[in-house]
C-alpha cells in the first residue's frame, strides 16, 4: 500500500510538473505574438511615415520642377510658384509662421500622374493610391537682397538674389500627422526698381 501512494505521489507531482511546463509555454507564446504584434505596428507606423516623408519631398521637388519648367516660364497665362509668391504676401521668418494648412501662401500639388512640363500643378489628388498619400506644398516670399559672391555678374547692380521659403508636406490617410519639411532658396533675378 505504501508502494502504491508513492506512485500517486510521483504521479501528482509530473502532473503538477508538466502544468507548470505547459503554463510556462503558453507565457512564452503569449509574449512572442504579443511582441510580434507590436514589432509589426511599429513597422507599419514606419512605413507609413516613410511615405509621407517621400509625399512632403516630392513636393519640394515639384515646385522647383515648375519653377524650371520652360513652358510655365515663357507661357503669360501661367505662374510659376516662386513668381506667384514673389506677387504674394512677404513672409517675415520672424513673426510668421508658415503651415502646411496655410491659406495666405502660394500652393502646389504632386498627384498619382506626376509633374508634366506646362503645367501648374493645383489639382487635388493622392500621392500614392495604394495607401492614401497626398503631397502638397506652400511657398513665401521673404526679401530681396545682394547676392553673395565674387563674380561682377552677381554683385552687379541689375541682379539681385530673391529668397523664399518652400514647405513641402506629405500625409498619409490613415494618420493624424503630417510630415513637412523645409528650404531656403535663393534665385538670382532682375533687381527691382
Amino acid at each position: 500500500m505504501k508502494a502504491v501512494n508513492q506512485v500517486n505521489h510521483q504521479q501528482g507531482m509530473v502532473l503538477v510538473l508538466a502544468l507548470l511546463i505547459l503554463l510556462s509555454l503558453t507565457i512564452l507564446g503569449v509574449s512572442a505574438v504579443s511582441s510580434s504584434l507590436s514589432q509589426n505596428k511599429m513597422a507599419m507606423s514606419m512605413q507609413r511615415s516613410g511615405m509621407a516623408f517621400d509625399a512632403a519631398e516630392a513636393a519640394l521637388a515639384g515646385v522647383f520642377f515648375e519653377a524650371e519648367d520652360k513652358i510655365v516660364l515663357t507661357d503669360n497665362t501661367k505662374k510659376d510658384p516662386l513668381t506667384e509668391a514673389r506677387q504674394g504676401l512677404q513672409f517675415d521668418p520672424d513673426n510668421d509662421a508658415m503651415s502646411c494648412f496655410d491659406n495666405g501662401w502660394t500652393a502646389r500639388s504632386v498627384t498619382s500622374t506626376g509633374l508634366s512640363a506646362g503645367t501648374e500643378h493645383k489639382n487635388s489628388g493622392n500621392y500614392q493610391t495604394d495607401m492614401r498619400t497626398q503631397s502638397w506644398s506652400r511657398t513665401a516670399f521673404i526679401r530681396e537682397q545682394a547676392c553673395r559672391g565674387s563674380s561682377n555678374v552677381i554683385g552687379g547692380s541689375n541682379v539681385n538674389c530673391h529668397v523664399f521659403v518652400v514647405r513641402g508636406c506629405g500625409k498619409v490617410s490613415e494618420r493624424s500627422t503630417v510630415v513637412a519639411n523645409t528650404v531656403t532658396a535663393a534665385v538670382m533675378a532682375p533687381a527691382s526698381q
